[in-house]
């Protein structure tokens, strides 16, 4: 008990000094030192440990919790430690890859079996020392983001990983790593749902998640895994109302723009599927869309079951499809039909706020008074709501009580409207 407690109390200096006294040496690497030199927190703690192996350095910390089948990760607290490794590909995919830890393997080639050269930058854990054999500096400095080497394309997952960073970091891949992702565009097929959704994920928590799917159109992969995405390209508009051109350009400044409005990962997510029925519309019916918004709700169905997202985000992303145009034209609604777009938005699981937020991006922040059906709602909820109800008719729960609860709200509306 007493060596378990002085173990999770060990600071990373001792955890490096006794590595250190058997001829080991240990290295924070990827993005814990890009993020340092960038000047950015980190909390993604990983280390290289580089000259002894798996048995010793359990002798060395027996305490440590041993994860992953393929080749160990050690944790201790929330720290993790991974012998320096040389992979081999052996199949197709992400996983299939054979793997060589025995304490022999140097830190150069660690880090040269990496991704990208800003993730394979090392710093000795006791002395400070950087270590970038590959020029991971000069290309943070440059924001730039470039595959170490040809072994980049054998693991397809590095595909949406680097579109990923791209919108993170706001940095440009190059051409040779464009290339390089294209090159394996057949292998993505072989990724699981899961992994590319989580990257998925993490763009969608970005500053600017376009640059994403920017970076997977160059690559020419975007069809891939997110095919209504693709559709949308060269889906033409009229000029007059969206001036950014096709609706491509008009779903990735929205989505953009979903981000001053919210970090809600789902309501982002609507704000991207908002207008996904407008890549099934007709090619001979541009630049018109009618009838997008329920084409759109299969559409955004089809794809969440296809890459396995949340049902959460699935409901709320039919929601966005299926009521942006009227949320748009909320103020051109008679009072009944308000009420009723009210109370069914308040009930979704995307709600009022989420869809004002859909319908606000969708017009690129212009929303005027007159569409601000969040606050009109929310007053016309809180103001005549069934308690209020009950006491001015002497009503109970049942059909009579929803009847007249509906009529109050819709003569709450007119004197609203004429009071507006």
């Amino acid at each position: 008990m007493k060596e378990n407690k002085r173990l999770n109390n060990m600071d990373i200096r001792e955890i490096a000094e006794k590595i250190n006294n058997e001829g080991g040496r240990l290295y924070l690497v990827g993005g814990a030192v890009r993020d340092e030199i960038l000047g950015k927190p980190s909390d993604d703690k990983d280390y290289c440990v580089v000259g002894i192996n798996g048995e010793k350095f359990i002798s060395l910390f027996p305490m440590a919790k041993i994860d992953g089948k393929a080749f160990p990760v050690f944790r201790i607290e929330k720290s993790e430690f991974a012998l320096a490794r040389k992979e081999k590909k052996v199949g197709i995919g992400h996983k299939e890859f054979e793997f060589i830890c025995d304490g022999k393997v140097t830190l150069k080639e660690d880090l040269e079996r990496r991704d990208i050269t800003i993730n394979a930058i090392a710093k000795d854990v006791l002395t400070g020392e950087i270590f970038d054999y590959f020029g991971g500096r000069d290309d943070i400095e440059n924001k730039t983001i470039k595959a170490i080497g040809k072994h980049f394309a054998e693991d397809p997952l590095r595909v949406y990983r680097v579109a990923r960073f791209s919108s993170s970091l706001g940095f440009e891949v190059d051409k040779y790593t464009i290339s390089m992702m294209e090159s394996i565009k057949e292998e993505l097929y072989s990724l699981s749902k899961e992994r590319v959704f989580e990257e998925f994920k993490k763009a969608l928590g970005t500053e600017k998640p376009s640059i994403f799917f920017d970076g997977l159109r160059k690559a020419n992969v975007l069809e891939v895994h997110f095919m209504p995405v693709y559709k949308l390209i060269g889906a033409l508009q009229p000029e007059k109302y969206h001036p950014e051109g096709d609706s491509y350009n008009h779903t990735m400044i929205a989505l953009d723009k979903s981000c001053e409005y919210t970090k809600d990962l789902k309501i982002r997510f609507s704000v991207l599927v908002h207008d996904f029925g407008k890549g099934e519309t007709p090619k001979e019916e541009y630049p018109h869309h009618i009838g997008h918004e329920e084409r759109g709700v299969e559409v955004v169905r089809k794809f969440c079951n296809n890459l396995r997202i949340p049902n959460t985000w699935k409901k709320c992303g039919i929601t966005a499809a299926r009521e942006h145009m009227r949320g748009g034209i909320f103020n051109k609604m008679g009072p009944a039909k308000k009420v009723d777009f009210i109370e069914r938005i308040d009930k979704s699981y995307l709600g009022l706020e989420g869809l004002q937020i859909v319908v606000n991006c969708d017009k690129f922040g212009r929303t005027s008074k007159d569409l601000d059906f969040l606050t009109i709602g929310k007053k016309c909820l809180e103001e005549v709501n069934a308690e209020y109800v009950k006491k001015k008719y002497n009503l109970k729960e049942g059909i009579l009580l929803g009847k007249k609860l509906r009529e109050e709200r819709i003569m709450w509306l007119k004197e609203f409207v004429k009071n507006f």
